[in-house]
This record gives structure tokens, C-alpha cells and sequence, in this order.
């Protein structure tokens, strides 16, 4: 893991529109900042690439994978909005969402975004909060860009991103309470590097492991109304190892559910 140092970041910009934010960002950090798209040769690991196309995080060197982004308009993330399955999905089912209940979400490790957008692309309020600077830059980025395409406007108008440790804003006294709460803490690191996604090995390195998340659990438990739903490796052990209320099933990764209340309790919002 490291700190947003110059040894290891530097700051790349090539569309104009990006120009402002990309030099404040490094300001901000005490990066370098270049206005060129020669990134793959910089001297630093890895790079923050502002690209008229997406903002990205990418590495450096030869054999490396690919720019990562949070873009909402593109890839798997476009994809899972127009075949998604809509509330049939397992996250659908996981956090709950039946006919006829609105929830106030609270996406407390929000990473890239993407299952934040399932969740609001299917009429839920989210509020999501991301503790990494680089990771809440590429997720900020993400949502301007999306909130310029107008079929994207209202699932945007339900998004809400805060930059803040999740830790800190639930323990702040008077604290607001949600419907439910989504966990997605890092994955441990795997040691068959083959199966591990581009986003977790360079997250790994650039992130590190939520060493907190434990804590983390119980601050849901005590914030949440309904329920805290926790995303785990389909093998992995239970956070805390702490027993679920109940468990969903994917093929490579699983919801642990804790149940506080009957989700029906929201029904009474329908009008």
C-alpha cells in the first residue's frame, strides 16, 4: 500500500475539459502533472490518467493490465443496466428490494461505484462514501461524466458520493441511521494472481486491505435499520466470523445478510 506520493503517482492530462481538476488534484497531493498522453513511459508505478474519453488508473511498464475506470457509460458496468436482470440480480435480492420498497442505502465502501449504480439504476437512494482520495477521484469523475448523458440522469440524481472514512461517519455523534448497509470490504490478497481481477491487484497495492473492516461490521450493525449486507468471496470467511442471518450465492463471490427487521417495514413509503 502506499500513501498518494510522487514516487509512485504522477498526474497525466490530455483533454482540456480535464485540465483544471487534473492540476488541482496533483496540487493538491504534491504530484507531478503532465499535460501529455506518454504516460506508458512515466518513471512513477503507476499514473492518474485524465483522458477525453475517462479518467483512469494505470500502470506503468511492460505486460501490465489495462487503464482502470469507473466509468458508468461503457463496459460490464453499461451492460449489467440493459441486461442486468433488473431486481432479479443477487444484489437485488441480497439488500432485499422487493415490489413496492424504496431504500435509503448506504454503500459504506464504495470503491468504483458499480454496485452503487445497480442500486440506483433500480430506484434506490445510495449514498456512498470512499475513503481513498485516487479511488473518490475516479468515482467523482465517473458520475460527472455520466450525469451529462441524459438517460443516466435520474439513476445519477439517486447517487450521492461523500469522501470520507466510513469509520469516522458512522461514529459521529448523532450519526444518521439507513435502511441498509452494503459492505464490500477488500478481498485478502490471493496468492494465484491469475484469478485476481486488474481492479484488486492494482487496488491492493494502491489501497491496501480494509484491516478495520471488522469494526466496521459492528458500526453497520448499530446504523443500519433493516439490514447489513456484506460482500464476501464465495469461499471466503464470514467477516469477523460472524455468522450471517442468511446467505446468497453467486459463482465466484457471496452476500452475507444480517437481518435486523422485516424489509416490509418500507412498504408504507409506497404513495
Amino acid at each position: 500500500m502506499f500513501s498518494l506520493s510522487p514516487d509512485y503517482l504522477s498526474v497525466y492530462v490530455t483533454s482540456p475539459r480535464w485540465l483544471d481538476r487534473g492540476l488541482a488534484f496533483a496540487h493538491h497531493h504534491g504530484l507531478q502533472c503532465y499535460q501529455s498522453d506518454d504516460w506508458k513511459t512515466a518513471s512513477t508505478p503507476y499514473v492518474l490518467f485524465y483522458d477525453e474519453g475517462a479518467v483512469s488508473l494505470a500502470q506503468t511498464g511492460k505486460g501490465v493490465p489495462g487503464p482502470i475506470t469507473a466509468s458508468f457509460l461503457q463496459g460490464k458496468v453499461r451492460h449489467r443496466l440493459l441486461y442486468g436482470g433488473g431486481k432479479g440480480q443477487l444484489i437485488a435480492k441480497a439488500v432485499g428490494l422487493k415490489p413496492g420498497i424504496q431504500a435509503h442505502i448506504l454503500d459504506a465502501t464504495a470503491g468504483l461505484g458499480r454496485d452503487a449504480f445497480v442500486l440506483a439504476s433500480l430506484n434506490q437512494s445510495v449514498m456512498m462514501l470512499e475513503r481513498s482520495a485516487l479511488v473518490a477521484e475516479l468515482l467523482e469523475c465517473a458520475l460527472l461524466d455520466a450525469e451529462q448523458q441524459r438517460e443516466l440522469q435520474d439513476i445519477m440524481a439517486r447517487m450521492t458520493l461523500q469522501r470520507v472514512d466510513a469509520m469516522s461517519w458512522l461514529s459521529e455523534p448523532g450519526a444518521a441511521m439507513y435502511d441498509v448497509i452494503y459492505l464490500d470490504p477488500m478481498y485478502p490478497e490471493s496468492t494465484k494472481s491469475a484469478q485476481v481481477k486488474k481492479e484488486m491487484r492494482a487496488f491492493h497495492h494502491v489501497v491496501g486491505q480494509d484491516a478495520d473492516s471488522a469494526r466496521l461490521l459492528d458500526l453497520a450493525l448499530e446504523k443500519a435499520r433493516y439490514r447489513v449486507v456484506v460482500k464476501r468471496p464465495r469461499k471466503g470467511a464470514c467477516l469477523d466470523s460472524r455468522k450471517p442471518t442468511l446467505q446468497l450465492m453467486g459463482k465466484s463471490s457471496r452476500y452475507d445478510i444480517y437481518t435486523l427487521a422485516s424489509m416490509d417495514g418500507l412498504k408504507v413509503r409506497d404513495s
